[in-house]
């Protein structure tokens, strides 16, 4: 999700773009000191607000402050640093009171006329909040420190950048937005390593005396939700994930605990705060947080890690070129070093190089493109091109890769100056698909990746890895992502939730029916057959022939597909069933923005939402298992042959109680040995990695055919 607003520019000074001074391009340095807010609105039910602050320039979020609870004289003095362009540009600030769950509401907004700061001088400024909708009511006022510097070294670099953007052919100059301050800024210094282990005497919310608890993370626009643990004042979460650290100094992560209230709004439970510019690095701290404004303590570990190798370079500047740097690369992923740092699995390199034929998404008949490379939780941006449906980029991306079976995302938007960006096309590349050193033109597709938009656009992707880290972190718990698009209502996907269950369970009754038909001897020879087989399994039967069973019908449907005789069919009832979920989206977005009627039936929603993911969950397992043995996904197939061939091993000459003792003494001393272990269960982290047939079709790459037009052209917010 980008952090745009769709929001109509005021001025509550009064001054106009037309009324200021056209500064001459050049590069500012701004130094923004937020101060406080005195006599802010009320959005509270108890006459209170939770108000944080964000910043924005050219219509782009390029900063937001801490939020301060129940305060309508918040004091924050936070500083921030911004590149400035040029001095036409506004900084404009708004004012939000937080409200979990639900979208935040608007507390005021005000201008800062950047061309009346004068220069090399600390200012402070108090800005009148307003709302453009209420021009007469007073929202309270907000009290910036200010300090404008031009940066002549910056001004001329970039000036040199843009002169080297130069075609030779038609001699025009692109416009870069992004200079390279503006990239660091986007590059994070170091990862915050956080599990919730457990919580402890949390407060009774439920008439029952008892709660049903998570905890919600937020350090600066990064999330994290944990699961929900019912019935229960003293849950065991043990979730482990990762945040980016985007400042030297460190940063405050904020954690709410609720309870979940099935049909109507969560209840609070307490809030706590970790300061991680007090915990030194490289180290792992345990946490007894005590929650305020509630009972009880969160227990925490949190480890501050330095940056991974996470870069981003015009496309003369290649790391895999430099054969220095690419022996070195080389080494730290091979087979040498396979025990080395288990969570450093591989390096990608994406060059996003240019895009073509892209939509227009202007009322002049052009786009302000610009792309953002996604691998997981790591999210990176190129600059703008301007008015341009041919951009070129030539940038280079580097990321450390954590899990092997990642999907690497790439999506293209157009730029609008007041209001969200409109989503132009995306594709996304399973790791495991890419082949190294090829340039390819990726057709864009919709939203859904279920079919083609208009465009293409040209990356050229190296992967590097090692194979044994990459098979043992295949067997730990997946990463979540942290922006993920919430579930909604949708009549097609819970029909197609229920088709994809449906075929998945038919496939049990078919081979019932199977089995019943020997029993009555529907077709002798087969019923006299299957009888014979009965027997020789049964008498001869031993525990090891189950992996063996598994891993002889692994090895059938290999030698089917090298043979040319590949029984995996294109699922064309899922393409169908997509596209059909595609056109509803599209109706509903329509009819959410005429009227909201989804928020009066909240407690339906959540059921009918429950039954969808609980329907996608069970076809997707059935799927997975399925393309498992369909060797869609060679590199998992070739790991479960592996792990079959160890287990059928282990099972021929180990007696079964020895397997069950070890297993017994493994589970009750794990907990003793390991207090704050994550509970895993390899098979279903294998599993979660096997694409379901959504994602097959979502992940399919389309043929790019200069002559074909999609018939269908939509604008799309990135919602």
């Amino acid at each position: 999700m980008l952090p745009f607003e769709n929001n109509k520019r005021v001025n509550p000074t009064g001054s106009s773009n037309a009324e200021l001074p056209l500064a001459e391009p050049g590069m500012y340095q701004l130094d923004i000191t937020l101060k406080r807010g005195h006599n802010l609105a009320a959005r509270d039910r108890r006459g209170t607000s939770d108000p944080y602050v964000k910043f924005k320039i050219g219509g782009k979020e390029v900063f937001r402050s801490k939020t301060i609870h129940k305060n309508l004289n918040p004091v924050w003095e936070e500083k921030t640093s911004i590149m400035i362009e040029h001095l036409r540009e506004q900084l404009y600030i708004k004012v939000f009171d937080y409200d979990f769950g639900l979208q935040d509401d608007f507390m005021g907004s005000a201008f800062l006329d950047l061309g009346s700061l004068e220069q090399n001088r600390s200012t402070e400024v108090t800005l009148s909040l307003k709302d453009p909708h209420y021009a007469d009511q007073d929202l309270g006022t907000i009290l910036l420190s200010v300090l404008l510097t031009p940066k002549e070294q910056q001004r001329e670099g970039t000036m040199l950048m843009r002169k080297s953007w130069k075609r030779s052919s038609k001699f025009q100059t692109q416009s870069i937005r992004l200079s390279d301050l503006h990239r660091k800024a986007q590059l994070w210094r170091g990862i915050v390593s956080v599990t919730l282990i457990e919580g402890r005497e949390l407060k009774a919310m439920d008439p029952n005396g008892l709660s049903d608890p998570y905890v919600k993370f937020r350090l600066g626009h990064q999330k994290y939700k944990s699961k929900i643990m019912p019935k229960t004042l003293n849950p065991q979460w043990r979730e482990q994930f990762d945040l980016h650290l985007y400042e030297e100094r460190g940063g405050i992560i904020d954690i709410t605990v609720w309870d979940k209230d099935a049909g109507k709004k969560d209840d609070f439970i307490g809030r706590c705060q970790v300061d991680l510019s007090t915990l030194s690095k490289e180290q792992t701290h345990k946490l007894e947080l005590p929650l305020e404004e509630g009972e009880g303590f969160l227990v925490l570990l949190v480890t501050l890690t330095a940056s991974a190798a996470v870069s981003i370079a015009d496309l003369p500047i290649n790391a895999l070129e430099d054969l220095k740097e690419q022996e070195e690369i080389l080494k730290r992923y091979s087979l040498v070093r396979m025990f080395h740092n288990m969570k450093d699995v591989g390096f990608l390199q994406v060059k996003v190089i240019k895009a073509e034929g892209l939509m227009a998404a202007d009322v002049t008949g052009k786009s302000d493109p610009f792309c953002v490379v996604e691998l997981n939780n790591d999210r990176l941006l190129t600059h703008t091109v301007y008015k341009n449906l041919n951009p070129e980029w030539n940038k280079i991306f580097t990321f450390n890769i954590k899990d092997i079976h990642s999907v690497l995302e790439v999506t293209v938007y157009d730029e609008d100056r007041d209001r969200s960006a409109d989503f132009l096309g995306k594709v996304a590349i399973p790791l495991l698909s890419i082949q190294n050193g090829e340039q390819k033109a990726y057709v864009l597709k919709n939203k859904q990746l279920t079919g083609p938009t208009k465009g293409v656009i040209y990356l050229e992707i190296d992967v590097i890895f090692n194979a044994v880290k990459a098979s043992f972190r295949t067997l730990m718990p997946r990463e979540q992502k942290y922006i993920e698009e919430e579930n909604r209502i949708s009549k097609q996907l819970l029909l197609r939730n229920f088709m994809r269950m449906k075929r998945c369970v038919m496939v049990l009754v078919n081979a019932a029916y199977y089995i019943n038909s020997c029993f009555d001897w529907d077709s002798p020879p087969r019923s006299l057959a299957a009888f014979v087989l009965f027997l020789f399994v049964t008498w001869n039967f031993e525990l090891y022939m189950i992996p063996l069973t598994l891993l002889l019908l692994l090895v059938w449907n290999y030698f089917l597909i090298i043979s040319g005789k590949d029984n995996r069919q294109r699922d064309t009832v899922v393409e169908d069933m997509l596209e059909d979920e595609e056109e509803e989206d599209d109706r509903d977005d329509k009819d959410s923005e005429k009227k909201g009627f989804m928020n009066k039936l909240y407690a339906i929603q959540e059921v009918c939402v429950s039954v969808q993911n609980i329907l996608d969950e069970v076809a997707s397992f059935g799927e997975r298992i399925k393309n498992t043995f369909n060797w869609t996904v060679p590199f998992l197939s070739w790991l479960a042959i592996v792990a079959l061939c160890v287990f059928t091993v282990i099972l021929y000459f180990t007696p079964l109680r020895y397997i069950v003792l070890v297993w017994g003494i493994n589970k009750f001393t794990k907990k003793l040995r390991s207090p704050y272990a994550i509970d895993n269960n390899e098979v279903l982290d294998f599993l979660s990695r096997v694409p379901s047939d959504v994602q097959l079709v979502q992940y399919q790459e389309l043929k790019h055919d200069p002559t074909h037009s999609p018939s269908k052209r939509k604008k799309n917010n990135p919602g």
